[in-house]
């Protein structure tokens, strides 16, 4: 019995061995095939990530050990089973990582679990006609059968016959490093958390491995589906809202705090409203120092001649959070707003196509994608939008028309949509176009646009396309109010380590009937929540009544979503308290209102988690 204890501990160190030599191997590998993210760094650094990930997989393979010697006990057979599927998930993940931070600019996050919400057949496609998938997934099998191979090799080597005192010893710090993540104690112990230690994102996110970043992303979203951190009390929601209302009054109605009184109208109310939300329209490509790559020409043109916010964030990480801030107007607080049943119960004070009905337009949502998308027909229905029009909608008209899985090509859909809206109504139109989404399917030689960097070229028609719709339209009512914003950013960018500002922000563009810069706040910032309450500001009369979790851009000066926040000089974690803020302008003022901005992101937050699940009454 003895001599049985002492060969499981020596198998069990072999195969500690093997699946740290393993992890080594694919962190180096990991690096070796993401290197164009590296710049600018030290052998010194590489090192130190190589070395911290090493100690943080320490754990993985103390895991992945404990559950081969427990297969074990019931028979090698078994044993030998549960290590090839372990080895083949390990190196398929390892495959599937390298394009995911490609993608992400991270190891495996949330949006893996955001995926799951999404369209399940659209986004396989993707994979497969974007990166690949099934040629990697046939070299990773191949590779995983050999190193199968080797692995049984190795647990089946010849005994070491090591001294029993020194293996005992060794299995028991290898045990406690792994239980401590790489650390001889909880002082010394490794997590998610803080990694951090070099100044490159890449060598951060490569100290995770597979498993250790998809723990990350589970405890993300767990802290996200508990709604850990909005743990906010009717008390707590009542002085926010008070606070940052300005109300004096005392109400157990939230939708008090948020009704608002229109200043009066800035512009001629105009007849058509159309708000464009622009697949991966990122801010970085309207400023200055990429001006040589002509992605935005056109806009620029209407930055001009219009009012632009530099500073403005997207809702969340994905289009459908884009959606329900702008449907809603609430934001993303932990809430998956497609899915749950309250956004089908009742149309929230905040939503925008009723408040708009009020201003007697016309509402209609225009989507170049499956209806099916995210419930996404369903939902803005169920949030007042009298029209929805979709792929099939658009497919019907033109027959022919070009596009992949995730929609039709932004041609189509904006030409669907001047044939088919009636100019003698006042109508309020929100129209979200795909074509600048993998996989890059447009035909761009067909499109005249020549570029050997097919993201650049499908940023090029994607902008080339928008501004072609808005001169038309503007050609056809000259009464028309132009409202352009991305969903995102963080898909695309020429440089490997763009700075925050650069990686995340959007832009902000209004255009026609006189709108101009000076009706926005000097300091304007904000997210998109803010787009109806600065449209109402625009062109509503004085005195009219509306709701918004957001404040107008004549006036706000903070923006904030899931992850950021940000004012007209600075971005920041949101989730991090004390905050702590990076210049986006080298020559910024070194101070920003702390207190008021951690005020105003717990009223956004708690303000729109309240209110979707407990209603707008304040009792606990």
């Amino acid at each position: 019995m003895v001599n049985k204890f002492f060969s499981a501990l020596e198998l069990g160190l072999k195969i500690f061995l093997f699946w740290t030599g393993i992890f080594f191997l694919l962190r180096l590998s990991y690096i070796f095939f993401l290197r164009e993210f590296l710049s600018e760094v030290s052998a010194q650094e590489i090192f130190t990530a190589i070395f911290f990930g090493t100690r943080l997989s320490f754990q993985t393979s103390g895991i992945f050990t404990l559950i081969i010697l427990l297969a074990n006990l019931i028979g090698k057979k078994f044993s030998k089973i549960i290590t090839a599927i372990l080895i083949a998930a390990t190196i398929i993940l390892h495959f599937a990582a390298i394009p995911f931070y490609k993608q992400f600019h991270a190891n495996f996050n949330q949006m893996i679990f955001a995926g799951l919400n999404d369209d399940f057949f659209a986004l396989l496609v993707t994979f497969i006609q974007e990166f690949q998938l099934l040629q990697k997934i046939f070299v990773a099998l191949i590779l995983s059968f050999a190193t199968y191979k080797i692995a049984v090799r190795i647990f089946n080597f010849p005994s070491f016959h090591l001294n029993k005192i020194f293996l005992l010893f060794v299995t028991i710090f290898l045990t406690n490093i792994s239980f401590y993540g790489g650390g001889l104690n909880w002082k010394t112990e490794l997590n998610f958390e803080n990694i951090g230690v070099t100044k490159n994102n890449l060598l951060n996110e490569s100290i995770l491995d597979s498993f250790q970043a998809i723990h990350r992303a589970e405890i993300l979203q767990d802290r996200i589906v508990n709604s850990q951190g909005l743990n906010f009390t009717a008390d707590n929601v009542k002085n926010l809202a008070k606070k940052i209302s300005g109300t004096n009054f005392d109400s157990e109605n939230l939708d008090d705090y948020l009704k608002k009184s229109a200043g009066g109208a800035k512009i001629q109310k105009p007849k058509q409203i159309f708000v464009i939300v622009s697949e991966s329209l990122a801010n970085w490509t309207i400023l200055e120092k990429y001006s040589e790559l002509h992605l935005a020409d056109g806009l620029k043109n209407f930055i001009a001649n219009g009012a632009y916010c530099e500073t403005f964030l997207p809702n969340g990480a994905s289009t459908v959070s884009a959606v329900t801030g702008i449907v809603t107007g609430f934001a993303d607080a932990n809430l998956y707003l497609t899915t749950l049943p309250e956004s089908y119960a009742e149309i929230f004070p905040t939503a925008a196509a009723p408040q708009m009905k009020n201003l007697n337009y016309k509402t209609k949502f225009f989507y170049a994608g499956s209806a099916t998308w995210e419930k996404i027909s369903d939902f803005t229905q169920a949030q007042g939008f009298e029209k929805f029009f979709c792929e099939g909608d658009i497919k019907n008209k033109f027959p022919d028309a070009s596009g992949n899985v995730w929609g039709v090509d932004d041609k189509f859909l904006y030409e669907f949509v001047e044939e088919n809206l009636n100019l003698q109504e006042n109508n309020f139109c929100v129209i979200l176009n795909t074509s600048n989404h993998a996989p890059y399917t447009v035909d761009l030689q067909a499109e005249n646009i020549f570029d050997d960097d097919e993201k650049i070229g499908h940023c090029r028609y994607a902008e080339r396309e928008l501004c072609k719709f808005i001169s038309e339209m503007q050609r056809r009512e000259t009464e028309s109010l132009f409202v352009i914003v991305g969903d995102h950013a963080d898909r695309f960018n020429t440089e490997k380590n763009p700075s925050t500002y650069e990686r995340f922000c959007v832009p902000l563009i209004i255009f026609g009937c006189g709108v101009e810069q000076k009706f926005f706040s000097k300091n304007c910032a904000g997210s998109q929540i803010d787009i109806l309450p600065t449209i109402i500001e625009l062109i509503a009369p004085k005195n009219f009544e509306y709701y918004s979790v957001g404040k107008s851009l004549t006036e706000n000066i903070f923006g904030v979503n899931h992850l950021l926040f940000i004012t007209k000089n600075f971005i920041g974690n949101a989730n991090n308290f004390p905050l702590q803020a990076e210049k986006i302008f080298p020559d910024a003022d070194v101070k920003f209102d702390s207190q008021g901005l951690e005020d105003y992101i717990n009223f956004v937050r708690g303000v729109s988690f309240w209110r979707v699940k407990n209603g707008k009454i304040l009792r606990d």
